[in-house]
């Protein structure tokens, strides 16, 4: 099968529109470095409450960049909550951190979720 056929197949699949296919894996690309520093910066915090606002925030981050950022977004909290689901990660804490990320991406406010006393750095 040709390259091209297969990138055309992927675009199909991923539901990109004829308007953004140049721009979508950028955003993508982006989305997944917003997702990765969301991530860091709540491995570096390391403060109690403050997961759900991280989800968020690293969602909201991701899906500003375009349809390639929140979908980005998209696989990868997916991932995250499925391989905690089989790790033996609690189901609610899994759908509140699922409701978080679904908050983020939809462009409401992750301050919603900061805990009080989290540093103004994050």
């Amino acid at each position: 099968m040709k390259l091209s056929t297969i990138i055309i197949f992927c675009f199909l699949i991923l539901g990109v529109s004829s308007q953004n296919w140049r721009t979508f894996p950028g955003e993508a690309v982006q989305g997944a470095k917003d997702m990765w520093r969301a991530y860091s910066d709540m491995r570096e915090a390391n403060y109690k409450g403050a997961d759900k606002y991280f989800h968020a925030r690293g969602n909201y981050d991701a899906a500003r960049r375009g349809p390639g950022g929140a979908w980005a977004a998209k696989v990868i909290s997916d991932a995250r909550e499925g391989i905690q689901r089989i790790t033996g990660h609690g189901a609610a804490d899994s759908r509140a951190d699922q409701a978080a990320n679904r908050w983020g991406r939809s462009g409401k406010d992750p301050n919603h979720f900061r805990p009080a006393g989290l540093p103004k750095k994050y």
